[in-house]
């Protein structure tokens, strides 16, 4: 069945028998390549008869249907024609695993992060209504993307402007971590009614028809029907800020879908249409584990586990060290928006449940809060991912930093993530966490520089930035020296002497694969080179030394900047006084990040004669593929 499958036109050709088949056709066809390639798994699995029916009702891509986050887009793809790219998807030059415009015309608005798609739905709506167009446009939200403030104002908006749209709440009781706050009691509330308003309209224009007592009576039947509602839903939310709400209904069912969906087109106005799914259907260990199985690498689908065993990466590092921290300190408390696995905060929450505070898909709010709790003497710390910061940086300005709170803002996922593409990629944080008054700012080489980061702005009562990569250390380099952390000083990691000298390269304990060179060597060009890096750039910045040191003969003063912002502009100026040739490494923007500051230093101080070269990521939004992969395209690596 799966292979006839081309258009969304095969799609409405078929019985309900055969949809039936194709929904489980596909939930096996996206676990075998998801088992084998990564990817989201459970919000897949869950949405199968939901896309089938979408598809069956809708003229895609005439009629616009957007999907918010968008990592439940691959039944979506397999239907618009992409069966076969879903072999290769979040593989570099594969197909993203989120909706792309380039991809397909199916595809009408990128997304990536939540809580979107009812804004853009509205947009194109209204767009729409003006150019005189009659095409259908449909939202696909999750439940636990409504705590983001942004859906909400959208709902607001699209109640009170009366467009003809549908919003599609999926819900699975279920974001990446579960559920929480007034929302979701209320949504418990309304997944416990039947199915209630399936015949409004159809019933209101046969009514109306009826001579001189027709309209009438559906003004009557209204009142008595809201009042209903109101007896057996308290607070009707979706009712009254403007929606007609269809629903609660079962979305594993594709006939009941479709009719309540048909149902929804001839509704005027917006309409909320209310879907129950199971996250992971079909999959039983995903359906038992679906935060588990909500983006997976590659795994055995007999037993679930992951091929590769998990190792320990910068998230648990950070939620062990804070752990230890919080034992000592009874003012630290933990912020976390909905992502309390993926920031390493399980431990933090199981120990201490009362200053644990997971507020749902609100990096705003957590921000926010978070400046409430530290201007009453807490130390909030709030580990967001870097693409997510984003979405903050009003409230990082305005209530933290202005306010010089000492809240610990910690980016994780920081620099590039690889499969995720351009809407997880974080690469722009140093960029503009640096233009802030007030925020110190800093990135880790290694796990323990990054458990004495911790520790270090936890005690320093100020606005601070940590940001370190997705994953773990470099393999290849092992750091033994640490120096203390001290505000805005940085680490020289190798001098000119020791770039001479193998045993004094061991000593420093840094890099312990240096050659022995004769340190009376001269050479007629300048053969003295400093560089800089910051987080996980050094551990490369190390090995690019060892690289010029063997290949060009060159010494080489290594610095850990440690620091982007106070940087250590008494270390950098003198060395690069001393060599007059400087390399500074980042896995962050070249605009407005270590590189652009180094310039600056040269700049400032009138430095003369000195050669520069900035290596990070371009002014522009980097492509899906492996970290190791982005790395070597963008000249990220060793070989620079």
């Amino acid at each position: 069945m799966l292979e006839q499958i081309n258009s969304p036109e095969d799609v409405k050709k078929l019985t309900l028998k055969e949809k039936e088949d194709l929904a489980k056709e596909i939930r096996e066809y996206i676990l075998k390549i998801v088992s084998k390639n990564g990817g989201h798994l459970a919000s897949n699995l869950g949405v199968v008869e939901l896309t089938i029916a979408l598809h069956s009702v809708f003229n895609i891509p005439e009629d616009k249907l957007i999907w918010d986050v968008g990592h439940q887009s691959y039944v979506h793809k397999i239907i618009t024609g992409r069966r076969e790219e879903l072999k290769n998807i979040r593989k570099l030059d594969g197909i993203a695993g989120f909706p792309k415009t380039k991809e397909s015309e199916a595809d009408c608005f990128n997304t990536g992060h939540s809580s979107t798609s009812i804004s853009a739905a509205l947009g194109m709506a209204r767009a729409r209504d003006l150019q005189g167009k009659h095409n259908s446009v449909i939202a696909v939200i999750g439940d636990g993307a409504l705590t983001g403030g942004m859906a909400l104002e959208a709902l607001n908006d699209a109640g009170f402007s009366k467009c003809n749209m549908t919003v599609i709440l999926n819900d699975n009781e279920m974001s990446i971590s579960p559920n929480i706050g007034g929302l979701n009691k209320f949504l418990d509330k309304l997944r416990t009614k039947k199915l209630y308003t399936r015949t409004n309209n159809l019933v209101k224009r046969r009514l109306s028809k009826i001579p001189l007592i027709g309209k009438p009576s559906v003004r009557i039947i209204q009142r008595i029907k809201r009042s209903i509602k109101q007896l057996l839903l308290h607070g009707m939310f979706f009712e009254d800020i403007g929606f007609t709400y269809l629903g609660p209904v079962d979305g594993h069912k594709i006939e009941e879908l479709e009719s309540i969906l048909r149902l929804s087109k001839q509704i005027e106005g917006p309409v909320l249409v209310h879907v129950l799914t199971k996250k992971g259907k079909g999959y039983e260990i995903a359906e038992k584990n679906p935060d588990r199985f909500h983006a997976t690498s590659a795994f055995n689908i007999e037993t679930g586990e992951p091929i590769k065993p998990k190792k320990t990466d910068y998230s648990k590092v950070f939620g062990n060290k804070l752990v230890e921290l919080a034992r000592k300190n009874d003012k630290i408390v933990a912020v976390t928006a909905s992502m309390k696995d993926g920031t390493g905060l399980t431990q933090f929450q199981k120990e201490f449940p009362k200053r644990f505070f997971d507020i749902g898909i609100a990096e705003q709010h957590a921000i926010t809060m978070s400046a409430g709790m530290a201007k009453e003497g807490m130390i909030p710390v709030v580990p967001i991912y870097s693409s997510f910061y984003q979405r903050a940086y009003d409230q990082v300005i305005h209530d933290v930093a202005m306010q010089n709170l000492p809240v610990i803002m910690c980016v994780d996922r920081a620099g590039v993530v690889g499969a995720d593409g351009e809407t997880h990629q974080g690469t722009l944080d140093m960029a503009f966490f640096r233009l802030v008054p007030n925020l110190t700012i800093m990135a880790p080489k290694d796990f323990k520089e990054l458990e004495d980061m911790l520790e270090f702005a936890i005690n320093l009562k100020k606005p601070v930035v940590i940001r370190y990569p997705r994953g773990g250390e470099d393999s290849d380099i092992k750091f033994e020296k640490h120096e203390k952390i001290e505000l805005g000083k940085a680490e020289i990691l190798q001098t000119i002497e020791d770039s001479n000298d193998a045993d004094s390269s061991k000593k420093e304990g840094t890099f312990n694969k240096a050659n022995k060179k004769d340190k009376n060597h001269k050479n007629e060009k300048n053969d003295k080179l400093t560089i800089i890096s910051i987080g996980k750039m050094v551990a490369k910045a190390m090995k690019t030394a060892d690289k010029f040191k063997k290949e060009k003969n060159m010494q080489v003063e290594v610095i850990n900047a440690r620091f982007l912002k106070p940087l250590d502009v008494q270390t950098i100026k003198a060395s690069i006084e001393k060599t007059k040739n400087v390399i500074t490494i980042e896995d962050g923007t070249c605009i407005n990040g270590l590189g652009t500051a180094v310039k600056e230093l040269i700049v400032d101080n009138n430095l003369q004669g000195v050669k520069m070269k900035a290596y990070a990521y371009p002014d522009e939004f980097i492509r899906h593929g492996s970290v190791e992969e982005l790395e070597k395209i963008y000249g990220l690596d060793p070989t620079l």
